[in-house]
């Protein structure tokens, strides 16, 4: 597995932007499919964002499309996800996850094809 530590959430007003950070330690970062998920209070958790490990082919969760965008810097180890536009439903603990299987195509948001999961960062947007 990988270890994963997100930062840079935090609370911001409707209309605000945050770039949430996740810095990955352990096997090849280069070689994994990478995802943002998140999870609302007393919801069940759901897919944000993933891009796979060529960073050529993302997909989005249709409430996030053209507000959010995920990117990954390799060299750095890190993922990515840029919010813009936020509203108070995107307030939720968001987490970076990692694919358990190197060089996949990405075609799934499927929770279970991801083995390795930070701690999450806490996003709160007030209206």
């Amino acid at each position: 597995q990988v270890q994963l530590a997100e930062s840079g959430g935090g609370l911001v007003q409707a209309g605000g932007s945050l770039r949430l950070s996740c810095r990955a330690s352990g096997r090849r970062f280069s070689d994994y499919n990478a995802a943002w998920f998140r999870q609302a209070p007393a919801a069940e958790r759901e897919f944000v964002a993933a891009i796979n490990y060529l960073g050529g082919r993302i997909l989005y969760a249709d409430s996030v499309q053209g507000r959010f965008a995920i990117s990954r810097e390799d060299a750095e180890n890190t993922l990515y996800l840029q919010m813009n536009g936020l509203k108070p439903d995107d307030t939720a603990v968001y987490y970076c996850a990692t694919e358990r299987n190197p060089r996949m195509p990405l075609t799934s948001r499927l929770q279970s094809r991801y083995d390795s999961w930070g701690q999450g960062t806490q996003v709160t947007v007030s209206s």
